[in-house]
Formats: C-alpha cells, structure tokens, sequence
C-alpha cells in the first residue's frame, strides 16, 4: 500500500479531523511503520487455522435470581427528601 500524503489527508477527513501539514509530516512515518508492522501478519501460514471470532469464551457472569424479603415501604423510602404521601416524589411530566 503507497503511503503518501494524499492517504493521510483522505483518512483525517474521513476521521473529521483538520491536520495541518506539520502533522501531516510528522503522521506520515508514523503511518508508515504502523503499516509495516502490520504487513508481516500477511507472511504467517493460516492455512490449517480455523477463524475465531470469540477467542475468549464467554460465559454467564450473573448471579441465580434468589428471591428475597422485599423492603417495607417506610424503609424503602427512608433515605429520599423527594418523598410525599408514601411515595417516591419525581418531577411533574406534562
């Protein structure tokens, strides 16, 4: 792949990004390297590798839905200042 200045302007617009051309100078080694550094993956045999879209297994991480003692209504209330008449106060929804 050429990587010139060209690339580095369509990938900032594409990204909405205003690169002045000291950056521009400054991103393109960068750039550069990065690429080539990715491009030595292309020389590893993959042949007899299956794909592995998940490789790392996933799993269930919540608890099992116990039910328990449910809270009064006094104490479920205790810790708000926007309480009235029993309930949870929440603003007016016209």
């Amino acid at each position: 792949m050429k990587v010139d200045k060209e690339l580095i302007e369509n990938v900032a617009r594409l990204a909405r990004l205003k690169l002045t051309d000291s950056e521009i100078k400054k991103f393109l080694p960068q750039l550069k390297e990065i690429l080539s550094a990715f491009s030595k993956l292309d020389e590893v045999n993959t042949k007899d590798v299956e794909p592995s879209f998940q490789p790392v297994e996933l799993k269930n991480v919540m608890r099992e839905d116990k039910p328990g003692t449910c809270l009064d209504q006094d104490k479920a209330l205790e810790n708000t200042p926007h309480k009235k008449d029993g309930y949870f106060k929440g603003p007016k929804a016209v």
